[in-house]
């Protein structure tokens, strides 16, 4: 007998054996006593738009751009989440992710790299806030971290073999939240401390024959050989999905490539076809980028169902910011994220809305979209519930990264979409308030860039730009009506606008949001103003 057809009578008699529980709470429903597999595939840097599949309420020119059959397949086999959304860059994606924190609230507000070095660029007028700018950590005491206990530890004290494979880019060089494996993941493939790969070739080993952080470790066997490395990754994702199934543990595989991250390259699979089509190397590079991650998960699909496992995997989709836009550095843009307007370090819905798809056997209806809204460390109380997982009260850091770090007796800013998933709207917050902060520097100019808070409530965004030079210092958008961002409503709608600074103003104090420091004056940057209801 095979592990499929062992796992399938085994949920058979949890289902006669739960039949009475209550269908409204997940860890008592049968999926959840029969602990499902997991994969969570984090793509790097794609657009909401990088895909042949629509996202909006029509097909654009990027969707037909773009070859992603498998996402095609897991769309029309799961739900669309159409407002999903992550941080503005891609580290404070992966803390809030392992943490259910908020940025405002973990401080890890921009990309880490090294020890007790900020990676920030300058900036004129202001400086940076001493956010934490080494990451997260497992253990208390690290100066700049968040102290932590992370998403795979939960899930490995419940009996879930944990898989790492691809880019963490969790804390800085030289910490314990560099390596996945002090994290709670049991097995770490290609994951440490950089947030791009040194090389997608093989042929250079993955930019290890180059001086620097960069290089990709653990690969070694596919040094030299001809093997992209995102088939590198698949290969070993499910090598390591095989060994769990082999001893009999059920996975939590955290696929996390490092495409469609620079430094581009020729995947030799796909590059020819794309000039063929009529893009220019760069573009032809990156749409390669994006077929071959779909090829990915197609792979890994075809896997767990090799091992007679589709009905007991819950598949999520995921991009941890927007793609990559021109944003000013000369040239033309691989990808626009058209309608959306700018891109990755933006808090314009470029930068911040992503691709989502769920896939739940049984529980989400196929072919479906959710419009709601929801954000990236809602995948953590998401993902404890589907395993069937209560987080203890107190858990985590205050974020301040100063040494003391008391537990947070706040619990966790998440908020668990099972509901959503079950199709049952009335069981989310529907009148929620979504918040991003970045008081940091990119170094990169465009719409929305810059050292900003942000709130969306409803249908409004407000950006609030920390510059007091900024002009404009507000911004307000009705994205249902103006997905574009075209048209700023802050002197149209006052009373819109008041409101939500006040709002925003109100949370930053609850959570003390660090602010960048006004270089003229040695004081931070001040918290929006507005009016409150």
């Amino acid at each position: 007998m095979n592990m499929g057809s062992i796992y399938l009578i085994f949920s058979a008699i949890l289902l006669i054996a739960s039949s009475s529980t209550s269908a409204d709470n997940v860890v008592d429903v049968p999926e959840a006593k029969g602990q499902p597999n997991i994969i969570l595939f984090l793509v790097d840097d794609m657009g909401w738009q990088d895909t042949s599949v629509p996202f909006w309420t029509q097909r654009t020119p990027l969707n037909k751009k773009f070859h992603t059959p498998n996402m095609e397949k897991l769309a029309a086999a799961g739900v669309k989440f159409t407002h999903a959304y992550a941080c503005t860059v891609c580290s404070p994606t992966r803390v809030s992710l392992m943490t259910g924190l908020n940025a405002m609230r973990h401080r890890v507000t921009n990309w880490t790299l090294e020890k007790d070095k900020s990676p920030d660029a300058g900036d004129p007028r202001l400086s940076p806030p001493a956010w934490n700018f080494c990451g997260m950590s497992p253990v208390p005491g690290i100066a700049r971290t968040v102290y932590a206990k992370p998403l795979p530890a939960f899930l490995g004290e419940a009996g879930y073999r944990t898989i790492h494979v691809g880019k963490a880019h969790f804390g800085a060089i030289g910490t314990s939240g560099a390596e996945p494996l002090n994290l709670g993941f049991d097995v770490n493939i290609a994951g440490h401390a950089a947030g791009g790969p040194g090389s997608y070739l093989s042929e250079v080993a993955y930019g290890n024959e180059k001086p620097g952080p960069w290089g990709v470790p653990g690969l070694k066997q596919y040094h030299h050989k001809g093997v992209f490395l995102t088939e590198a990754l698949t290969l070993e994702a499910n090598k390591a999905m095989d060994q769990a199934v082999a001893d009999h543990k059920p996975f939590y595989l955290y696929m996390a490539h490092y495409a469609v991250h620079v430094p581009y390259a020729a995947d030799p699979r796909y590059f020819q076809k794309y000039l063929d089509a009529g893009l220019d190397k760069t573009e032809a590079e990156y749409a390669g980028l994006i077929e071959g991650m779909d090829k990915s998960l197609g792979d890994i699909l075809a896997n767990v169902e090799r091992n007679g496992l589709t009905d007991r995997t819950i598949v999520m989709f995921m991009s941890d910011n927007g793609g990559l836009s021109a944003h000013g550095r000369g040239g033309k843009p691989h990808t626009h994220n058209l309608p959306l307007n700018s891109g990755k370090g933006s808090a314009r819905e470029g930068g911040i809305r992503e691709p989502m798809i769920v896939k739940w056997p049984g529980v989400v209806k196929p072919g479906t979209t959710c419009n709601t809204p929801v954000i990236i460390e809602d995948f953590f109380p998401t993902i404890l519930q589907l395993a069937g997982v209560t987080p203890p009260p107190y858990w985590a850091s205050n974020g301040r990264g100063d040494g003391k770090q008391p537990l947070n007796v706040q619990g966790i800013d998440g908020v668990s979409f099972v509901p959503l998933l079950r199709g049952d709207a009335s069981g989310f917050p529907g009148d929620r308030m979504l918040f991003w902060h970045y008081p940091n520097f990119w170094g990169v100019k465009g719409p929305g860039i810059g050292s900003t808070s942000t709130i969306r409530h409803g249908d409004f965004k407000l950006i609030y730009y920390h510059d007091p030079a900024a002009k404009p210092r507000y911004e307000l958008f009705d994205l249902a009506k103006d997905i574009g961002e075209t048209r700023n409503l802050a002197d149209a709608r006052p009373e819109v606008r008041d409101r939500m600074a006040a709002e925003l103003r109100d949370h930053m104090r609850a959570v003390e949001a660090q602010m960048p420091i006004d270089k003229s004056t040695g004081n931070p940057i001040e918290y929006p103003r507005g009016k409150s209801s």
